[in-house]
């Protein structure tokens, strides 16, 4: 039994800021000009259509967080519904990479911004970046929602002053009847295509399950604060895309190397200076975020005897402290090694792969365990069947036609390898 345990200091309001924060972080800032490119002035149907492709697996989580509030959430909800224990691991371990190097491509993006700001080396400005936010996450994880409160208020007035900026300039121009918002250079199949581009900004959303262990009523809250969250960023995401495609128009836009504040720097001189200090807030706190919940994903696995004891060690700041320190290097070490376009892809091609899952379980332990306590079920079923977790898994299957079969193979060694981690250690505790 570890000297300490989790503490649970998370209310509804702190853990719906939570998944705000992580979904609003570095995707909105970085990806509106490469969607608009591919979707040009339809770019915000691209992001409606992303954020029903979220909610149909939110509902899933949702449901399922009702029912197993615990870190680790993806091997939870799998291995009692497949009964499988590799299965569940497997799953499990490619959320877990998923999340690490996703805080190493936003720190990479925290350093390019700052870069524009201040100058300096990149890499040298990503580890920093790391070692900075892996303290905080060691102190807790109530000074950690400090944080990510602070920095979630500051990255949305960011967006909400594009939004009302948008509405100024729209207004000063009457732009509202000549502007085709429908418009797609590519037709529909251009703004499906912009969708699993801009999707990468809804990705986080399903995190917000794994602080489940320190947050009061979890059978509650979470499922509340992962869909009031969704829908609240979903509504950002569309009427940002609306504003700065109005400000800039679509192409100027897909150009920019730093859309929203070139977009607010027409409107406003000089203000790109401050979203783009706004947009070192919303980075860090992104990679906050992913640090946390990837050492939480750390602990969980430890705690069910599927990796080291020592991960599963609190600490006197009711932190697993030596997750932390594991996963600040390893997502250190990925900024040193790793291609960020072809991680880019493979962090996507492994959301889509755990949502599958995820949508899978909810509808086999809806027959499998019908009578086990929901204090979140999610909605239109026929029966017992839900059919908003088999829309997830036709959605998110769909997206998978979109990856080269070089992505597939790099897939399928991170598959191997964490195949390899598990039967090691597994093979280790029977002996």
């Amino acid at each position: 039994m570890p000297a300490y345990r989790l503490k649970k200091e998370i209310g509804l309001l702190e853990a719906t800021l939570y998944g705000i924060g992580v979904i609003l972080g570095a995707g909105i800032y970085a990806l509106i000009g490469v969607g608009a490119g591919t979707a040009g002035n339809a770019l915000w149907i691209s992001f409606l259509i992303g954020a029903v492709i979220a909610t149909f697996t939110g509902f899933s989580y949702a449901e399922l967080s009702s029912m197993y509030p615990k870190e680790a959430a993806e091997y939870v909800y799998t291995r009692h519904a497949f009964r499988k224990k590799l299965l569940a691991f497997i799953v499990q371990w490619l959320m877990l990479f998923v999340v690490i190097a996703g805080a190493a491509t936003v720190a990479l993006g925290f350093a390019g911004y700052w870069y524009f700001l201040f100058g300096g080396n990149l890499l040298f400005i990503g580890i920093l970046l790391i070692a900075a936010m892996s303290f905080i996450n060691y102190i807790g994880i109530k000074e950690s929602a400090r944080y990510n409160d602070i920095s979630t208020i500051i990255e949305s007035f960011g967006l909400v002053a594009i939004i009302l900026l948008g509405a100024y300039y729209i207004n000063r121009n009457n732009l509202l009847e000549s502007i085709n918002f429908f418009e797609s250079p590519s037709g529909f199949h251009g703004i499906l295509s912009a969708t699993t581009i801009v999707y990468f900004a809804f990705i986080g959303f399903e995190n917000l399950v794994n602080i489940s262990e320190e947050a009061k009523d979890a059978h509650r809250t979470i499922p509340k604060a992962l869909l009031i969250s969704l829908a609240v960023s979903a509504l950002i995401y569309v009427l940002v895309s609306i504003s700065a495609v109005s400000i800039l128009g679509s192409d100027v836009l897909a150009k920019s190397k730093a859309p929203l504040a070139e977009a607010a720097e027409k409107v406003i001189p000089k203000s790109s200076i401050v979203l783009s200090l706004i947009a070192l807030f919303a980075t860090s706190n992104t990679v906050l975020i992913l640090l946390i919940v990837a050492s939480r994903l750390v602990y969980g696995l430890s705690s069910n005897s599927l990796l080291p004891s020592a991960f599963s060690r609190i600490g006197g700041r009711g932190t697993p402290f030596i997750s932390i320190i594991t996963i600040s290097g390893l997502a250190g070490l990925s900024l040193l090694i790793l291609d960020i376009k072809r991680l880019a892809h493979l962090v996507d091609l492994g959301v889509f792969i755990v949502y599958i899952f995820v949508n899978m379980s909810v509808i086999l332990l809806r027959y499998r365990e019908p009578d086990m306590k929901r204090a979140f079920k999610a909605p239109l079923n026929i029966g017992r069947f839900p059919l908003l977790a088999f829309f997830g898994i036709v959605l998110n299957f769909g997206m998978l036609y979109f990856y080269d079969l070089m992505t597939f193979a790099y897939g399928l060694i991170l598959i191997v390898v964490g195949a390899a981690v598990y039967y090691i250690f597994n093979t280790k505790q029977k002996s």
